[in-house]
């Protein structure tokens, strides 16, 4: 007799987000760990400091930039949570932006 195929999104994935220690289900998007843990925002605009996370959830809007494994520009609702990933937050500051009204 033939074992049943196991369900792998049952199998957990630890990873490690700013610092602090994070569990989802593998197969779970990078952000939907961090929303499932009670996170809303992870960074922040460069021209008006307002805070982001997840917005369109398909990796069009790229509001969701994380860094991980030391890989910049990641977006966490297309990338995968893998068993030690550590994922950090951007902050690249407040820049001047110039809107063209002088």
């Amino acid at each position: 007799m033939t074992e049943a195929p196991r369900d792998s999104s049952l199998e957990m994935v630890s990873i490690t987000v700013d610092g602090a220690p994070m569990t989802g289900r593998r197969g779970q998007s990078i952000a939907g760990v961090m929303l499932a843990s009670g996170l809303r925002a992870w960074r922040t605009t460069a021209a008006t400091d307002s805070p982001r996370g997840l917005f369109c959830g398909i990796g069009v809007c790229f509001d969701c930039l994380v860094t991980v494994d030391g890989v910049r520009d990641v977006r966490a609702c297309q990338r995968q949570a893998c068993e030690g990933d550590i994922v950090d937050f951007q902050d690249d500051g407040k820049h001047q932006v110039d809107r063209g009204d002088r």
